[in-house]
């Protein structure tokens, strides 16, 4: 990966406790050393350009930038660091390997798997991204075939999978999203349509502007005042469904009655 003796290494990540962890993983090895660290996309590219890294570990949700703006613009100097992208949500996969990524560790991950990867490095082909990709597609495609899609929730610092038959329905209560699963309420600091957004839309229907709802967890759905609907989940629980999300539940009435 280069000929110096030590690897200068730089970590980005918005979670002090998640450059902590990873800080410590990489301290178990006295070739590589930590020369930078920053938590926003702008504050990552002034470290980076000031402290020239071998390595980046780069997460990929970032505030200012994201991640993969990061990569974009990284790869545009001269001499670029080569990038391990470090996230909680596998949909950006394709997408880092694109920009060049070495390697895409998914959290959590422990020592073993980050060593592994940096040991890869040294065998990586400049030629090699095309192959990554196509790698990558087909892990993530069967990794979804077998094990299903997860849910991916980052609640006070941590993150929790679930499956997703395990989250029954989500609204939002005032700037959190409250996530209702079999096992009671989660309570996340996303906006709506970001979760959205990463929810599998052949599950997932958003109903209204502050609720989405897990079909398979749909009863019944009743007519109700002015066009809208009454959505029954199995719990029992009653979701009026919203004007502006009407066609939502007749795409949800038609695929029940298939």
């Amino acid at each position: 990966m280069t000929s110096d003796t030590h690897t200068r290494i730089a970590i980005v990540d918005d979670e002090e406790p998640a450059r902590e962890l990873l800080r410590s993983m990489l301290a178990d090895s006295s070739e590589l050393v930590v020369v930078g660290e920053a938590a926003d996309g702008p504050s990552a590219l002034a470290m980076i350009n000031e402290t020239n890294p071998h390595l980046v570990f780069l997460d990929i949700q970032l505030p200012g930038e994201s991640g993969l703006e990061v990569a974009a613009k990284l790869l545009e100097r001269s001499d670029p660091a080569l990038i391990v992208f470090v996230t909680a949500y596998d949909r950006y996969a394709i997408r880092a390997f694109e920009l060049n990524a070495c390697d895409y560790l998914l959290k959590p991950f422990d020592s073993e798997r980050l060593h592994n990867a940096i040991r890869r490095l040294g065998r990586r082909r400049p030629d090699s991204t095309s192959a990554a990709v196509a790698a990558v597609r087909d892990l993530l495609s069967n990794a979804r075939a077998s094990a299903g899609e997860r849910v991916i929730l980052k609640v006070d610092g941590r993150h929790v999978f679930l499956t997703p038959n395990e989250v029954e329905w989500i609204e939002a209560v005032g700037k959190e999203m409250h996530v209702h699963t079999s096992n009671g309420v989660i309570q996340v600091r996303e906006t709506m349509g970001k979760l959205h957004d990463r929810l599998n839309p052949a599950l997932f229907s958003r109903v209204h502007r502050s609720v989405i709802v897990n079909r398979n967890h749909v009863r019944e759905i009743q007519s109700w005042f002015k066009g809208d609907f009454a959505i029954i989940l199995r719990s029992g629980q009653r979701i009026i469904s919203g004007k502006t999300h009407r066609a939502a539940v007749e795409a949800l009435l038609d695929a029940r009655r298939r």
